[in-house]
């Protein structure tokens, strides 16, 4: 029973950091290490991400700075951040890159707000899909005498309060997000 408990647990641990990485990459009008660290650049023959490639830090009210550790990537690093579609305007000068956010007008707010609640939508769908999983994994086990119907009930109930707490968790980083986003 605890094994489909744990197992149950890590992966509604997953989701919810999955979508707080994914939410955390939505624009806002605060800016923040997350719109730009995730972005894959080439360097070096390979595909890396800007956060390998340099520190990001927050320079102001709405700048990102990321201080590059090599001048060969300083180009790639632009380019890639202009193209990611961010809305980011980027000026770069000897091993800094400085990326700027504009002001959100209403219409682009209203845009990030509907992407914030489709991402926590799809992370809810996963966290549904694993506890349906568990609750399959409880009913064989409970068929083939591994686990007694006392067993499976607790294990049941506990397996929803793990659900009930991830799906509290991503709500309140979607109303975070959105307050945010309403700023």
């Amino acid at each position: 029973m605890d094994t489909y408990l744990k197992e149950l647990e890590d992966k509604l641990k997953a989701a919810v950091f999955k979508f707080k990485e994914e939410v955390g990459g939505v624009r806002s009008s605060r800016p923040s290490p997350e719109l730009v660290e995730n972005i894959y650049v080439e360097a070096y023959g390979q595909s890396m991400q800007v956060k390998q490639l340099g520190t990001i830090t927050v320079g102001g009210s709405r700048e990102i700075v990321i201080s590059l550790w090599d001048k060969e990537v300083l180009q790639p690093v632009v380019k890639a951040i202009e193209a990611a579609g961010a809305g980011l305007s980027v000026q770069s000068d000897g091993l800094t890159v400085r990326a700027f956010l504009p002001a959100l007008s209403e219409e682009r707010r209203q845009e990030f707000m509907k992407l914030a609640k489709r991402i926590s939508e799809d992370a809810r769908i996963q966290v549904r899909m694993t506890r349906e999983e568990t609750m399959k994994k409880l009913k064989s086990a409970e068929d083939e005498g591994i686990l007694n119907k006392d067993g499976v009930f607790k294990a049941k109930e506990r397996a929803q309060k793990l659900v009930d707490n991830a799906n509290a968790e991503i709500e309140k980083n979607l109303e975070a997000k959105i307050k945010e986003l309403g700023e």
